[in-house]
């Protein structure tokens, strides 16, 4: 009786610590979910209000299918999201290794600083970080003006708008993002391996394939996804420095939900959205290793 006693206070205690977490996230996410994908099936009004009957004409849309015909704008839109987020991921990730190991191998007040270094773009409001490119690729930027003399632009033209700015603006601002959870792997890298692999006479590819990447794997992949998944959409960095010409996810729900009011269409984009979402979380886990040491 006294080991069922305390079972049962063990369970009643462990169901009100977690009690309040999961009704807070009920309410605050699962429910406004449930409202999103119910909403994505209804109508939008005359005056831009959600209304009966239930439809598919949003995913419809969505796909490219309207009263007009077949029109490729939303599909487009939906590839050139995926598409940007994809290669910015790959870059930060890319440029994100030698940094990580670059602030690994510093020691005491050098890691602390070259951390710092790291994150200070992050200290930066969003928006002023983007004005201040619009600044450094405007028409009297040092930076217009080789791309001009080189042939890249004509003369008195700006580099801005266009998808190049956009990256180059994604590239730098989330970069940090990659960086971080690639050097906390780093910083627990096994050294004794690769030295191992160097003693047997492996080539330099060989011991980062088979001694390095292991190793950083999870951090590697985490910092893609910390990056992927923000960029899809991202919708500030577009309208300033695409000028209208680089349209992405997070515009097209900007619109949707303010001016225009097409809740439904809005519902469906914002559906997709996390479908491409729980897309990259599936991908982070089937590639990054993360639980395949306790298989």
């Amino acid at each position: 009786m006294t080991d069922s006693a305390g079972h049962l206070r063990l369970r009643r205690g462990w169901l009100l610590s977690v009690l309040p977490a999961t009704l807070w996230e009920f309410a605050f996410l699962i429910v406004p979910l449930l409202s999103i994908f119910f909403i994505s099936f209804l109508s939008r009004g005359e005056y831009g209000t959600v209304e009966f009957p239930f439809t598919l004409e949003n995913y419809k849309r969505l796909a490219g299918f309207s009263l007009f015909g077949f029109d490729a704008l939303y599909p487009i839109i939906l590839l050139r999201s995926v598409l940007l987020a994809l290669v910015t991921a790959i870059l930060c990730a890319l440029a994100g290794m030698p940094l990580a190991f670059f602030a690994a191998a510093r020691k005491g007040a050098a890691r602390s600083l070259a951390l710092i270094l790291l994150t200070i773009p992050i200290w930066i409001n969003l928006l002023v970080r983007t004005y201040a490119w619009q600044i450094l690729l405007g028409p009297e930027s040092w930076i217009s003006r080789l791309a001009s003399t080189i042939g890249f632009i004509p003369s008195g033209h700006s580099l801005y708008p266009g998808n190049v700015p956009v990256l180059l603006c994604l590239l730098c601002d989330y970069l940090p993002f990659a960086a971080l959870p690639i050097y906390a792997s780093v910083e627990r890298l096994d050294r004794s391996l690769v030295e191992a692999a160097q003693d047997l006479g492996a080539s330099q590819w060989s011991i980062f394939r088979h001694s390095i990447y292991p190793q950083i794997s999870p951090g590697l992949w985490a910092g893609f996804l910390l990056v992927f998944l923000p960029a899809t959409g991202q919708f500030v960095i577009p309208d300033l420095l695409g000028g209208g010409k680089t349209v992405l996810i997070g515009n097209v729900l900007q619109q949707q939900f303010g001016p225009s009011r097409d809740w439904p269409f809005g519902s469906a984009f914002t559906t997709l959205s996390i479908l491409l979402v729980l897309a990259g979380v599936l991908f982070y886990l089937k590639f990054s290793g993360v639980g395949k040491e306790t298989e």
